[in-house]
């Protein structure tokens, strides 16, 4: 399977024929059903009913179709962006990213750096912490914003750039009878149903704040597991329970949840700056500097 037999398939199919595809294509018909039969011989089936007229997809090719299209437009988005890369008219940064950044310094880092360099393009990737060396080593990413509870392991072939301490604040419903509080005891977790977050295999996050409150002799009660952050939001908003985040999370938020100091917690999250070992960039060095710069103003908005 190549793109031709791919671009050959979708222009079969927005034509009506493969006499009409050729014609467009300025190609002989052979051509078109010869490829065509390549590719029905590799993926094992027929893509079109040709006992009817006019010539009809099969099953295997209605869910052959939207996929090949989505594909032929992402060869065109990357030959387009190399073109631009290779006569010097552009760049490309890719930056991979934790969700709870988006609550506080990636959309104007990416804002800034932007306005600074408008023939960069910027490709944002979310990936949770534990996803983004492996991009950084394939190459896919050139830089990984990732968040960590206390020490954490370090790769022998990354760099590691503290952007801020984040220390942790409870979540709570804003109806519930604690979020009156000036502050929140941790002991208080020991009755209210925790919401546990984000629910990934790879990342011990969750887990690592469910053992913090255990090592406090706190066992609280997972009622939900929660895929990403907003999701844990929207279930303490709705009553079902609290947890803890990162203060950075909290600006601009939920109208239904209220953010409360803890009481004597030890432990606090690092957003952090990861990228490969040796990596020259001009680019990517501006990226850092304008990403340790509104890492800088983040922090100071939380001193009142």
């Amino acid at each position: 399977m190549n793109l031709r037999q791919i671009k050959y398939f979708c222009k079969v199919v927005e034509a009506g024929s493969g006499n009409a595809a050729a014609k467009l294509l300025c190609v002989a018909p052979t051509a078109i059903s010869t490829q065509m039969a390549l590719l029905e011989q590799e993926l094992g089936g027929e893509l079109f009913d040709r006992s009817k007229r006019p010539m009809q997809l099969t099953s295997l090719g209605e869910f052959y179709y939207p996929r090949a299209k989505e594909l032929l437009l992402q060869a065109l988005r990357l030959q387009e962006e190399s073109n631009r890369v290779a006569v010097g008219n552009g760049g490309w940064l890719g930056v991979g990213f934790i969700r709870s950044t988006l609550f506080s310094v990636l959309p104007s880092t990416i804002r800034h750096f932007r306005e600074a360099h408008p023939d960069v393009h910027v490709d944002l990737i979310e990936k949770l912490s534990e996803y983004q060396v492996e991009s950084l080593l394939q190459r896919r990413i050139d830089i990984g914003i990732s968040r960590f509870i206390g020490e954490y392991e370090r790769h022998p072939d990354m760099c590691y750039r503290l952007i801020f301490d984040d220390p942790l604040l409870a979540a709570l419903p804003a109806d519930h009878p604690l979020a009156k509080q000036a502050s929140f005891s941790l002991q208080s977790f020991q009755h209210l149903p925790f919401i546990l977050y984000p629910k990934d295999a790879r990342s011990p996050y969750g887990q690592q704040l469910h053992a913090y409150l255990r090592e406090k002799g706190i066992d609280p009660t997972i009622h939900h597991e929660a895929i990403e952050i907003h999701t844990a939001f929207a279930l303490v908003g709705a009553g079902l329970g609290g947890t803890l985040v990162s203060r950075s999370m909290t600006y601009n938020n939920r109208q239904d949840v209220v953010f409360l100091p803890v009481d004597g917690i030890e432990i606090s999250t690092s957003l952090v700056a990861v990228t490969r070992k040796g990596q020259q960039s001009k680019t990517l060095d501006n990226f850092i500097d304008i990403l340790m710069a509104e890492g800088k103003i983040a922090q100071s908005s939380w001193v009142e």
